[in-house]
């Protein structure tokens, strides 16, 4: 065997051995020839773990740490969006307690998204039929109706709604209200068509006694004790729509003139004025029956029931100008202040319902402008005749405490019997007045500090202790909150803006307005501040606490 230079060895018959062809034994039939490519293995042969991810996905990134100033701000892309999933720990379940009140229960429900809502436990059967889903929407609509005409805001009156439609079964339910439209959609399932049912308000009436009724029947058909049928309700519905008002008319035009002559005494007047302003009023409601019962709106109503009282203190000015004409004119004025749309209008826009807010306030505008233009109309034609009407000298503060005080409370409870309100609720709102004065006598008199800051503190107060009582006897805060805040509305400063337009000064009269638009407006938000102050001593659903709050820190 002889070696060949490159290192390989010679076999038999001198070649090489790495060079002769191998027998069919020595290779595998499966080996592929020479000057063919290797083929890939197949798939079989590599397999992969059943949790390994397929090519094309990536695993979620880690979160970055919430509230970092220097985190690089994420965009959304529709095509690129985070997958969705559930936590580890779960979606957090929802639980209402039943003892709290179902007015606090049904607005943590509307506040909460509807995929988070808890779903109520079935009280009945599943093989038993229950009411008639079109008879459940109309009576949540009466009963809806009722409220919003008696001058609920518009989420206690959805609460009320979905309250209804809930205990007698319908838990799909979305109420919408407006302010002259109510709708409520129910929806059986998501592959189910909704059945949607709507009414219009078309009247508007203020009666609190029988808003109390319609909140005792609410009670009784969300309290699991009553079982109240539809037709249990509706018959009950019925009654309350029929009955009278617990006050004759003579008494309301009395009530009318007493709270205009208290008025006129709570501003520094005597018995002689008390007297005038009483009787200015009187006239003016008794003009104001006649243009209703003639079907003249109500635009027109303000405006003729502001004219006697305007007139008749310009008469006292032609006769005794020492007798505080303006005090006649500003009592007469106290009665026809909207102070309770003014509230609901106010209420609405804070909880998020601005159509409603802006509906309600252009009300609240109408009436003012039909009030400005009766005194001014009155006290224009006094200009030309030379009346000596001086605001100035009206402007002085009297401290009278019992008297005002006095004057005050009778103030309240007259402003509470036109209302319509019911005798057992009188007593209190006349008391939450009286303290509404001392508080705001206190600061803006006596301390000499800011009338609207002492007006916002009162009115806070009146919404708190009002609230308060009103969750104790489960009933509607209106009774107890509208006529307190009587005292308060700012009758005064609009009377001097009128007066000094008409005597064209209208820097000082429009910036007098102003100051009556403000003192107002501290009213309306007072109230509900203290309303929702009254709901952090009450017990309140474990959900409303947990509940995010809409971040809008930027305007946008």
């Amino acid at each position: 065997m002889v070696a060949e230079p490159d290192g390989s060895k010679d076999g038999p018959g001198g070649v090489p051995e790495d060079r002769k062809p191998q027998s069919d034994e020595a290779r595998s039939a499966f080996a592929p020839p020479a000057g063919v490519e290797q083929p890939a293995p197949p798939e079989e042969e590599h397999p992969t773990s059943e949790f390994a991810l397929p090519p094309g996905l990536t695993t979620e990134p880690p979160a970055e740490q919430e509230g970092s100033a220097f985190a690089t701000p994420a965009t959304y892309s529709a095509k690129n969006s985070p997958p969705a999933f559930t936590p580890a720990y779960g979606v957090p379940l929802v639980r209402l307690p039943q003892d709290a009140p179902w007015q606090d229960r049904m607005r943590t429900m509307l506040r909460l998204p509807v995929g988070e809502r808890p779903v109520p436990e079935a009280s009945r059967k599943e093989d038993e039929a229950g009411p008639s889903v079109p008879r459940v929407l109309d009576l949540t609509l009466r009963i809806g109706e009722l409220l919003l005409a008696g001058g609920e805001g518009a989420e206690d009156v959805e609460a009320a709604m979905f309250a209804i439609c809930r205990s007698y079964g319908l838990d799909r339910v979305e109420p919408t209200v407006t302010f002259t439209l109510l709708s409520v959609t129910y929806q059986p399932s998501l592959v189910d068509d909704p059945i949607t049912a709507n009414r219009t308000v078309r009247r508007r009436g203020t009666d609190y006694t029988r808003l109390a009724a319609v909140y005792t029947l609410l009670a009784d058909i969300n309290a699991q004790a009553h079982e109240v049928t539809p037709e249990e309700a509706y018959r009950r519905l019925a009654e309350i729509r029929r009955n009278r008002h617990p006050y004759p008319g003579w008494v309301l035009t009395a009530a009318a003139g007493v709270l205009a002559g208290a008025a006129s005494v709570l501003l520094g007047g005597g018995p002689t004025v008390f007297f005038v302003a009483a009787l200015g009023a009187v006239l003016g409601d008794r003009l104001a029956w006649l243009c209703a019962g003639r079907g003249l709106p109500e635009f027109y109503q303000f405006l003729v029931a502001a004219m006697p009282p305007a007139a008749m203190g310009v008469l006292l000015t032609m006769l005794h100008a020492e007798l505080r004409p303006s005090a006649v004119i500003t009592g007469g004025l106290f009665a026809l202040i909207p102070g309770r749309a003014l509230v609901a209008a106010v209420q609405d826009g804070l909880t998020g319902f601005y159509i409603t807010a802006s509906a309600r306030l252009l009300e609240v505008a109408y009436f003012f402008v039909a009030i400005v233009v009766g005194v001014l109309s009155v006290l224009y034609i006094a200009v030309q005749f030379d009346a000596q009407l001086n605001p100035e000298g009206a402007l002085r503060a009297v401290e009278r405490p019992v008297t005002q005080i006095l004057a005050s409370m009778v103030l309240c409870a007259t402003f509470a019997i036109l209302l319509q309100q019911s005798r057992a609720t009188v007593l209190f709102a006349t008391l939450n007045g009286g303290v509404a004065w001392v508080i705001y006598a206190s600061i803006a008199v006596t301390a000499e500090g800011s009338t609207v800051m002492a007006t916002a503190v009162a009115a806070g107060l009146v919404g708190l202790f009002g609230q308060l009582i009103a969750r104790y006897e489960h009933t509607s805060s209106l009774p107890y909150v509208t006529a307190a805040i009587g005292p308060l509305l700012p009758g005064s400063a609009t009377y001097f803006g009128v007066l000094a337009i008409a005597q064209n000064n209208l820097d000082q009269g429009f910036a007098s307005l102003a100051k009556a638009a403000a003192l107002a407006l501290a009213i309306a938000i007072g109230v509900n501040l203290g309303g929702e102050l009254a709901r952090l001593f009450m017990q309140a659903p474990r959900a409303a606490a947990a509940r995010r709050a809409a971040k809008r820190t930027r305007g946008f």
